[in-house]
């Protein structure tokens, strides 16, 4: 963010340096989505971001709320009885029969116990059923009773635009459990609810009278004035002009596909369809755009994302006119502006959370791609596709708003009054915003009660942080279960003969987890004064690191060694998974040493908590050093040892996970480029087309970090110059491309366009 607000910076603090769970809120306008994605940059703690939607979720750059939790389609009703079905379309789960969806992969089950912060964005069409469930179904994983299972919640959205979707059917259940449809209504929020912190700066809008009439729809206060005010604008056979930028805003999506198909007919001349390149797991349900792609030219077209290069020349609704289109081109021309760019391909990515086993950290990992031109047909959108979007110009058709908070949405797409025309005169019967949600709004927090809270909350996060890093009870219970299990196996597996080491390994952790109490009761006794001594917090800190990082390190070593022995032998599978979660945990606990010891650091030279002043190179080497010197370690000791087992392994120590690359997109292909792959072993590498892969060289070209001399041979250049001679440097490469020598192809024309840019031929 360039720059950050008071408020902004009070959310920021509260998600790194308190427990407390955040409701952020804020108008149409005011910074939301660019809060979340700066948040989830910068914390430290290990983040999850979902939606109700996939569409929402894709947008968020996170997963659905069904997915992550596993959460069937079916209400839910938060009580320990029977699951209810009173048909075919109307099912209802319990806390009974919801345990049975918890079954999961292994890698699903390590995300929820390693979440630290859930961002849920698009808040306000989430109902209050599905938050108990996912309540419920954290607090079981994690084994721990705390509201959310222990994690702290972001939720974001505007409860004035689009609400929860709930059939008749299912209220008519569901409402002997709820006393409303919103989120706050969930049981989870009334038992802990969270900070109500609202952004209050509109940067879409500057006109006060215009953000007046929106303030007043929000909070059903609309006065005839403004009703007045805003059918001035009425122009009932308004004909929007050509180049005049205006695009429709209505009520149903039959209604704008009618518009754009009419519209796109009327158009002269050859119409061109282009179609997505999808890879790998994504489903059609989260297509971010239709996968055919029909222009002409002089089409008006509205773009979907925001440019990611340093030109910055379009944003997510930004509008424009096709000027010229051919197989593999597309060009956008800005009448206002005087400007034409050409529209290079968009990626966007499916997603799934995967921890890290070295790091334990929370890391992305693609499942597939679908890569397209990030633009569509804008003489028209629904109201529901156009949150989050901004347009100077509009035709508003909301004659037939069937939902509270679809007007206010529609309104406040706008930057001003005097971009709006009215079809048909607003009548607000019937269109007021809930007043379960006007009521929720007196719990939002002034600048007062945030900074009381914050003040509070940082002080208990800290005690917290500090003391539960010392407190091995958990894990002890886990080596405990352990052991007992041998029970019920003497004499029956391989398992059985380790009875003594695991006895021994008990033995010790009792002795490690005895002495952490003892200093655990030390470290509660002095924050128990209302003003503590936070140098002396700091003093016993870096002491008990000192001491027991040591014993820690040597305590897993010895586990790991009993891992390499026990992967070698064919007959010890549930065995050496047990010893594996083991591992795992242990692994979390020894690097939760490490952070604690950064995190007090950071607070006692007041420095802030983000994930590069609190994760180290250390950290996330530690993991690999461990196994490399256990491996080493055990080879060395046990050469005699390992020739009396088994040849084959029934399982080997996972490799490290590659760590995904967060860079652009462009960036990852430059990397394989100077590991010395070809552009064709690249697109395999990726799993993208050759096409694509040229569209990345041509812009590495642009930017001058690639001589176009390392992609063609000095003849193809030669060649392709003295085709270019006679034409403006400025011609759309669709018309070259027309006259030239077939063998000349596509991608060579990009990128020979590319190196001209770069030597500034071409402004």
């Amino acid at each position: 963010m360039t720059e950050i607000s008071p408020i902004a910076q009070n959310v920021i603090n509260f998600v790194n340096q308190t427990q407390k769970s955040i409701f952020l809120t804020g108008k149409a306008g005011t910074g939301k989505t660019t809060l979340l994605n700066h948040i989830v940059g910068s914390t430290h703690k290990n983040t999850v971001v979902v939606a109700p939607t996939g569409i929402a979720a894709l947008n968020a750059k996170g997963v659905t709320i069904h997915s992550l939790f596993q959460l069937p389609f079916a209400g839910f009703i938060p009580e320990e009885i029977e699951p209810k079905h009173f048909s075919e379309s109307v099912r209802f789960e319990t806390k009974l029969s919801l345990t049975r969806h918890f079954r999961m992969s292994t890698v699903k089950r390590n995300v929820i116990q390693e979440v630290q912060l859930l961002i849920i964005d698009e808040v306000s069409m989430l109902r209050p059923d599905v938050l108990d469930a996912m309540d419920y179904m954290l607090q079981r994983v994690r084994r721990n009773s705390k509201s959310f299972g222990g994690v702290q919640v972001l939720f974001i959205g505007d409860l004035m635009q689009l609400p929860p979707v709930i059939k008749n059917e299912d209220w008519a259940v569901l409402k002997k459990y709820y006393s409303g449809k919103f989120f706050f209504h969930a049981h989870a929020i009334l038992k802990d609810p969270p900070i109500y912190v609202e952004l209050d700066k509109i940067f879409r809008q500057q006109d006060p009278v215009f953000i007046d009439i929106l303030n007043n729809l929000r909070n059903n206060q609309i006065t005839q004035e403004d009703q007045i005010k805003l059918n001035e604008n009425l122009i009932p056979e308004f004909v929007a002009p050509p180049d005049g930028g205006f695009i429709t805003l209505t009520t149903h999506n039959h209604k704008a596909d009618e518009i754009n198909k009419k519209a796109l007919e009327e158009l002269e001349g050859k119409a061109l369809k282009y179609f997505a390149e999808i890879t790998g797991e994504f489903s059609e349900r989260i297509y971010p755009l239709e996968e055919k792609l029909e222009l002409k030219i002089g089409a008006q077209v509205m773009f979907v994302k925001n440019d990611l290069s340093m030109e910055k020349n379009y944003f997510n609704g930004k509008m424009g006119y096709i000027s010229s289109i051919s197989e593999n081109e597309i060009q956008v021309r800005f009448p206002q502006e005087n400007k034409t760019i050409e529209v290079e391909k968009y990626e966007w990515k499916n997603i799934r959370y995967s921890v890290n086993e070295h790091t334990k950290e929370i890391e992305e990992e693609t499942l597939g791609t679908f890569v397209h031109y990030p633009i569509k047909l804008a003489w028209a959108i629904t109201v529901h596709k156009s949150q989050g979007l901004t347009f100077d110009k509009a035709i508003l058709d909301v004659s037939q708003v069937f939902v509270p908070g679809q007007l206010y949405v529609a309104l406040s797409r706008l930057r001003t009054l005097e971009g709006m025309v009215l079809t048909e005169p607003i009548r607000l019967n019937g269109i007021q915003s809930s007043y379960d949600v006007i009521q929720y709004a007196n719990n939002k927090a002034d600048e007062e009660q945030i900074a009381e809270s914050l003040a509070q909350e940082k002080l208990v996060y800290v005690k917290d942080y500090v003391v539960q890093s010392f407190n091995w009870a958990n894990f002890e219970q886990l080596v405990r279960n352990h052991v007992v299990a041998y029970q019920d196996e003497l004499d029956k597996t391989s398992k059985a003969k380790e009875i003594e080491w695991a006895k021994a390994y008990l033995a010790k952790q009792m002795e490690l987890s005895a002495l952490a109490l003892k200093f655990t009761q030390q470290l509660n006794f002095a924050f128990q004064t209302q003003i503590f001594d936070f140098s002396y917090i700091k003093q016993r800190v870096d002491a008990a690191v000192m001491y027991f990082l040591p014993l820690l390190k040597e305590h897993h070593m010895t586990l790991l060694l009993r891992i390499q022995l026990v992967k070698r032998s064919k007959r010890s599978k549930t065995y050496f998974e047990e010893l594996m979660e083991i591992d795992s945990y242990l692994t979390s606990l020894i690097l939760q040493i490490f952070k604690v010891e950064r995190f007090v650091d950071c607070i006692f030279m007041q420095i802030e908590i983000t994930k590069e002043n609190l994760i180290t190179e250390s950290q996330k080497s530690y993991k690999r050093g461990m196994l490399d010197s256990s491996l080493a370690k055990f080879t060395e000791e046990s050469e005699e040892l390992i020739k009396e087992l088994d040849d084959v392994s029934y399982y080997e120590v996972p490799k490290p996970k590659k760590k995904l690359n967060q860079k652009p997109t462009t960036e990852e292909t430059f990397e394989l480029w100077q590991k010395k792959m070809t552009i064709e072993e690249i697109a395999k590498s990726r799993v993208l087309s050759v096409g694509t892969i040229y569209t990345h060289f041509s812009k590495l070209v642009e930017l001058k970090r690639i001589e176009i001399s390392e992609i063609m041979s000095p003849d193809r250049i030669m060649e392709i110059a003295t085709a270019f001679e006679g034409f403006d440097p400025n011609t759309p490469l669709g018309e070259i491309k027309a006259v030239l020598d077939e063998s000349i192809t596509w991608e060579e024309l990009r990128v020979f366009k590319a190196s001209l840019v770069a030597k500034s031929f071409i402004n």
